[in-house]
């Protein structure tokens, strides 16, 4: 087992290696991940076993410390569908000796939740229990199975045909600039701001037109609310959501969610809300995770890990 860290010698290595393993999404895409390469100095590592690629752990930098990665929602080890639990075991001890060569003293691991996985890929939490990883968060996402899922609340059903008798039509839009407005609005109140910028939003939807996709809600061609999706194959993620005042009153994002789940997105198998939690998964957000409960949500944990390097 050798392991080899990514350079842009083996850009298209590494994505090809994505697109065909057990647990890769577009996320893990150089494209993907390089686009904000300014933020994050990369240390993503590149695992082989007699000379063939079998993992990739997407990883950054900072303080002598090793992310995986800071600057995606999760990334933990990418796996082969060949990769057995030894094999993984022995990776861990490969990547545990690295980190010791290179002045690493601890690694932070966000792991992959089991439901974005096209074929069961949990060998690597097994092999942080070996390793005697400490696990130090928990963050709870809301998800709702599609081939079996919960009616939506009376509130949210009366909001679905309130948009319906005052005529709110549902239509996609590959432009995201007016709804970024929106948005940025909505969160400002918040005191936050889009993750993404506008132009970094439009990069990333040219390079992944089928992944991430904007549906609207609007009335008389005013825009009431906006979903982002980004689309992972077996889960439909909403990646962003807002209602403007008028689409809060009349119920627009509801309905968005209400045609996605039952029309536009109806063969995938989850359809997911994101988290609903603060101060590293300590504090539950009860407003927000009601609104998702209430569509038919219940809950898939995101599990976070470290490596203290001796």
């Amino acid at each position: 087992m050798k392991v080899v860290k990514f350079d842009k010698s083996k850009f298209s290595e590494w994505n090809e290696f994505v697109t065909n393993s057990k647990n890769g999404l577009f996320l893990f895409n150089r494209t993907y991940m390089d686009y904000h390469n300014e933020r994050f100095t990369d240390h993503s590592l590149m695992l082989y076993k007699n000379n063939k690629l079998v993992a990739l752990l997407p990883a950054n930098e900072k303080n002598q410390k090793i992310f995986s990665h800071a600057g995606l929602t999760f990334g933990g080890l990418i796996m082969s569908y060949g990769l057995k639990a030894a094999d993984t075991i022995s990776i861990f001890e490969k990547i545990i000796e690295y980190c010791k060569s290179t002045g690493i003293d601890e690694i932070f691991y966000k792991a992959i939740p089991p439901i974005f996985h096209r074929y069961p890929a949990q060998e690597d939490l097994y092999a942080l229990f070996r390793q005697d990883a400490t696990f130090y968060r928990r963050d709870i996402s809301t998800v709702i199975n599609l081939s079996n899922p919960i009616k939506f609340s009376e509130t949210k059903r009366q909001a679905v045909t309130k948009c319906i008798q005052s005529g709110v039509q549902i239509s996609e839009n590959e432009n995201f600039t007016e709804y970024w407005k929106l948005l940025t609005e909505v969160l400002n109140k918040f005191e936050t701001n889009p993750v993404h910028s506008i132009d970094e939003i439009h990069f990333l939807k040219s390079k992944f037109p089928q992944n991430i996709r904007l549906f609207e809600a609007r009335l008389n061609e005013e825009l009431l609310a906006g979903v982002v999706i980004y689309d992972y194959e077996n889960v439909t993620h909403t990646q962003y959501m807002a209602n403007s005042e008028v689409g809060r009153k009349l119920g627009a994002l509801d309905f968005i969610n209400f045609k996605l789940i039952t029309e536009y997105f109806k063969d995938r198998k989850y359809y997911s809300l994101g988290t609903s939690n603060e101060n590293e998964g300590k504090h539950l957000n009860e407003g927000l995770i009601q609104q998702k409960e209430m569509m038919g949500g219940r809950g898939v944990v995101n599990d976070f890990y470290k490596i203290q390097i001796i």
